[in-house]
């Protein structure tokens, strides 16, 4: 009865806030406070548990992976599509999705959990697996320096009851992945995901940037086997090491890190499937399959909105990258060429940012110098002008207010490809912009 109540509630704020022109996550906020158990309920009746993805980087896009991977072998699956990552977020996308009596029609729930509202989550619903993605220096204001991050990723790894994957690269997410082994034996499975020696300074970590060794030194002085590696990277294209096999396919994602993001989605998803249903004798549950049918779904995926989206404007394509720290921004300038694409940057300093963006000036912006930037904008536009100033740079527009800034560009840019790289709520506005121009998918 609690769960009858609890979802006609939620679903009658879910109404009365689309009247008024938002408030998506009222409904969760509500229902917190009316019921604080019914996530617990409803969550806890999935025959594959919870998976709970978290990290600095790539939550949205492997999230987004993982979900098409179990959809693709036939599970019913639940997750936050709006890549809404705080607790009522998730909440608000349960009432959403059950029906009157508060039942998901889903077989396992997939979710992207921020960092430090994952607290919250967590006391209330046990991940049964967990992947952690990478600790980079993101919202220094927010968490303060990578060590508070990584106990607060520590946090949902003890919780977790059965599977954990660890990115094998990142030195404080490797070490999350060790300690959870020794604390736990045989309890839970821990495997990592990696990179060959080969792409190692390819994909910087935080370390990069702070500490003297080079990543390749760093790394090799404490390589393990990893349960799935990335081998190889070309355009559009990747080959992937898993249990002694090579598996190269070709893939519609956008970027360096989305393919190294690939990776972990695959070693998650493969550890989803040998533990099965946590009640094996549910008829109809149980899904499998081989490493060569996920690398064939995963070659069909496309990229989450915003990182390495791309649009079509004036009939030539546009591309949107996300950028939110040094690693991640140097990883979207290696990922794509310069030449013959009209290039923007919009930086916001807004909460979902973070306000100190002091990070810029650990980017080497030196690719762009030949090509220039044709338009900067964002509450922070006239703080990255000065900074692209520093590596000469040419910038030739500065406009603060993200629709005139588009407006601009577009006229300036007209028949060029272009490219934006953007801060997330930059992107967001940006995105709201173009949807009066062009097809603009509303989610993933």
């Amino acid at each position: 009865m609690r769960d009858v109540v609890s979802a006609g509630i939620g679903k009658a704020v879910r109404q009365v806030a689309r009247l008024r022109g938002g408030g998506s996550a009222l409904p969760g906020l509500v229902i917190e406070k009316l019921d604080p158990g019914f996530l617990s309920r409803v969550l806890g009746r999935l025959p594959y548990g919870v998976v709970a993805v978290s990290g600095t980087n790539g939550k949205t896009t492997t999230t987004k992976m993982v979900v098409e991977l179990l959809e693709a072998r036939g599970l019913r699956v639940f997750t936050n599509r709006t890549g809404s990552n705080f607790s009522r977020g998730v909440v608000a996308a349960a009432i959403q999705e059950s029906d009157l009596r508060g039942r998901l029609d889903a077989d396992v729930a997939v979710l992207e959990l921020d960092e430090a509202h994952a607290m919250y989550f967590i006391d209330r619903v046990a991940p049964r697996f967990t992947l952690l993605l990478n600790v980079l220096r993101d919202q220094l204001d927010r968490f303060g320096e990578i060590d508070t991050t990584a106990k607060l990723l520590q946090r949902i790894a003890d919780a977790t009851t059965e599977g954990l994957v660890v990115n094998r690269e990142d030195r404080l997410i490797a070490a999350i992945g060790e300690l959870t082994r020794a604390r736990t034996g045989a309890h839970v499975d821990v495997r990592e995901f990696g990179l060959s020696d080969a792409l190692l300074a390819m994909f910087p970590s935080d370390d990069d940037f702070h500490l003297s060794a080079t990543p390749a030194e760093a790394a090799r002085e404490q390589r393990t086997p990893a349960d799935v590696m990335l081998l190889e990277v070309g355009d559009h294209e990747a080959v992937f090491g898993v249990d002694g096999g090579q598996y190269r396919t070709s893939l519609k994602l956008e970027g360096l890190y989305n393919t190294f993001n690939a990776a972990a989605a695959l070693a998650l998803v493969r550890q989803i499937l040998d533990a099965g249903p946590i009640a094996p004798e549910a008829p109809g549950r149980r899904a499998a399959a081989t490493t060569g049918e996920l690398v064939t779904a995963l070659s069909e995926i496309r990229p989450a909105f915003g990182r390495g989206e791309q649009l079509v404007l004036d009939g030539e394509p546009l591309e949107l990258v996300l950028v939110k720290n040094p690693a991640g921004f140097r990883l979207g300038l290696a990922s794509f060429q310069a030449e013959g694409v009209a290039a923007m940057i919009a930086i916001n300093d807004q909460y979902a940012d973070g306000r100190d963006m002091s990070w810029l000036w650990d980017v080497d912006f030196t690719s762009l110098a030949e090509s220039g930037v044709d338009t900067v904008c964002g509450t922070r536009a006239w703080d990255m002008a000065l900074r692209l100033e520093h590596d000469d740079v040419p910038v030739g527009h500065v406009e603060e207010d993200p629709r005139r800034a588009l407006a601009t560009f577009r006229e300036r840019t007209l028949g060029r490809p272009r490219r934006i790289y953007c801060t997330y709520t930059a992107m967001l506005d940006l995105r709201r912009a173009l949807a009066d121009l062009t097809d603009v998918e509303d989610v993933w």
